[in-house]
């Protein structure tokens, strides 16, 4: 952790108690790829500046100030005395207002996720008996905190040694599904179908590890860099026969899904799910990369 900066310091308090934390990003750039937006004519990088839209003037960013507009083409301009000024107790403090189940939360209100370490060894017993008793209890503590300009809810949980401050998305930032949905309640169903998914979902049951999700999309593109940049090309993937939605016999479909985990196929093969797809050509020749090196 020494090598982090925290994003945020204050303290965790539950009624009287408190103890000094701060909260560190839980991410970081793991070496993804990043791409530069190019100019083809010349493979020239381009630069976006800041410019005033009246005088065409172009500024340094160190020099422009925050402005909210109130009315068209009108804004106040806001400093960072006025910021300070509309501090809150968030700001400073995470109380922490009640505890819920942490089952209880629905997963598409988690937005980030953040180390919530303690910031001070005089701390560390506080700390301690709060991280245990969320743990022992099976709850998530409730409560807010001020990043960005922007007070966000947040639900602290144990995590290994320590505790982990996931902020929340408000009712106000989720679309509602309710058109998505709706003509799903009038669905029947087939109690027998629900019955072989059922053991379907049982027999691809296994513990979650984080591992097994490579991007292999990233991977896929790195290998395309390289062979570019090699002069050469890489073959396309054949897709998965069986990776559409044009189910003709859903019983029939999920009878042969249930036939790959026991080793035997249904003797009932159904209709054919859905047209075999040609196999994607390989480059053909070895295609000139598109390399442009300066200096």
């Amino acid at each position: 952790m020494a090598d982090q900066r925290p994003i945020w310091r204050g303290h965790l308090r539950l009624a009287l108690v408190s103890c000094p934390v701060a909260l560190y990003s839980a991410q970081h750039d793991s070496g993804s790829l990043h791409f530069n937006l190019i100019n083809p004519k010349t493979g020239n990088r381009i630069r976006m500046i800041s410019q005033d839209v009246e005088t065409g003037e172009e500024l340094a960013r160190g020099d422009l100030v925050k402005g909210y507009e109130y009315k068209k083409d009108s804004y106040i301009i806001l400093t960072e005395e006025d910021f300070e000024t509309a501090r809150v107790d968030s700001s400073s403090t995470m109380k922490i207002g009640k505890f819920v189940k942490a089952g209880a939360i629905d997963p598409i209100y988690f937005d980030a996720s953040y180390y919530l370490a303690a910031d001070d060894k005089s701390g560390q017993d506080v700390y301690k008996v709060l991280w245990e008793a969320i743990r022992d209890t099976g709850m998530a503590a409730l409560s807010r905190v001020v990043i960005a300009r922007r007070e966000r809810p947040v639900a602290i949980l144990p995590l290994g040694d320590g505790l982990v401050a996931h902020t929340l998305h408000e009712q106000r930032d989720l679309n509602s599904p309710k058109a998505l949905f709706e003509d799903m309640a009038g669905v029947g169903t087939d109690p027998e179908m629900i019955k072989l998914a059922t053991q379907l979902i049982d027999r691809q049951a296994g513990k979650y590890d984080p591992a097994d999700f490579e991007d292999r999309y990233e991977t896929r593109l790195r290998g395309l860099i390289d062979a570019r940049l090699k002069g050469e090309g890489i073959e396309a993937i054949e897709e998965d026969e069986d990776g559409g939605s044009n189910v003709i016999d859903l019983m029939t479909t999920l009878k042969r899904s249930l036939g790959r985990f026991t080793g035997e196929e249904s003797s009932q093969k159904g209709p054919a799910l859905r047209p075999k797809r040609r196999k994607a050509p390989a480059s053909k020749g070895k295609p000139r990369p598109s390399v442009r090196r300066h200096g």
